[in-house]
């Protein structure tokens, strides 16, 4: 059963389906310029309609079985995996003894992290605004056994209780696909309860001022974009979003989490690990050697 405070009703946004719930975005940016059932019109660095934020979720929807496919080992099925660097849980114990606790995994594309919480001992639920994503999440279960509880949601809105959770944590979902960092956070402060841990990775900002492409060597980099810049990553196909990433400089991050009352613990700018670090997109060991891929920031809610 999933923890107590599931917003079931039906006026509020994210709204949990019945039984197994099918469940906003998924692990690590994809490459950019990679096509799923279409052309892209355009891609490239353009603003955005506020309205169409959420409009790169039908991306996810209809990517979700060949992410999978494509990363799926990498992911584990019943795994935490935080970053292409290949820093795990396992080695890290960035969320700290689980036993017993109430966790809530937001953007849990297919819930591999939560469904590993579980095996901790922890009492999981994972959240995402894809629907394709959340039913490849149903079929792992189904596969392994191990029933995490699965909520159609999104992140600026969770569908819970104030009060409900004792961690909530994101390995690269929901914030980089969202323009305003407060809205999640301040969403996070609400379901935890005094004391919790919020502890997220996501894009480092650094990684947007260079070249998109694996096939650029760590001696050959050279900025090619302003670190300040905040313009998102978008691509159409004909006019309609289909996929959006929004930077976040250092100082987005520390002030959106000061703002919403969270004490920051711990940030780290992991380097790669040997023997597990991967090759996702433009993130490399080569690469990730000079220059920093993912940023994790630990933090806890006070009493």
């Amino acid at each position: 059963m999933p923890p107590s405070g599931v917003n079931h009703g039906s006026n509020r946004p994210g709204v949990s389906l019945p039984g197994p719930r099918p469940v906003e975005c998924g692990l690590f940016a994809r490459r950019a310029g990679r096509v799923h059932n279409g052309a892209v019109s355009s891609a490239g660095f353009s603003s955005i309609d506020p309205a169409e934020v959420s409009g790169g979720r039908a991306w996810w929807d209809a990517a979700a079985v060949e992410y999978y496919t494509e990363h799926g080992r990498d992911l584990g099925d019943c795994d935490l995996l935080w970053c292409p660097e290949g820093v795990r849980e396992t080695s890290a114990a960035l969320l700290g003894d689980v036993r017993g606790a109430r966790i809530l995994e937001v953007g849990c594309g297919a819930a591999q992290g939560a469904r590993w919480t579980m095996t901790a001992g922890a009492l999981a639920v994972g959240l995402d605004s894809s629907v394709g994503m959340v039913q490849v999440g149903m079929d792992i279960n189904r596969r392994t056994g191990i029933e995490v509880p699965l909520v159609l949601g999104d992140a600026r809105a969770l569908p819970f209780a104030a009060d409900t959770f004792d961690v909530v944590f994101t390995a690269y979902g929901a914030l980089g696909f969202l323009p305003n960092l407060a809205e999640v956070h301040r969403e996070v402060a609400r379901v935890l309860r005094g004391g919790g841990r919020w502890v997220y990775s996501a894009v480092h900002p650094m990684r947007w001022c260079f070249p998109d492409d694996p096939s650029v060597q760590a001696s050959a980099l050279t900025v090619v974009r302003s670190y300040f810049d905040p313009t998102p990553y978008a691509e159409r196909e004909a006019s309609r979003l289909v996929y959006a990433e929004f930077p976040h400089t250092v100082a987005d991050h520390i002030n959106s989490l000061t703002g919403a009352g969270f004490t920051i613990d711990h940030v780290a700018e992991p380097q790669p690990v040997p023997s597990e670090a991967l090759r996702w997109g433009a993130w490399s060991p080569e690469r990730g050697a000079h220059i920093p891929g993912t940023l994790i920031v630990s933090t806890h809610f006070p009493d």
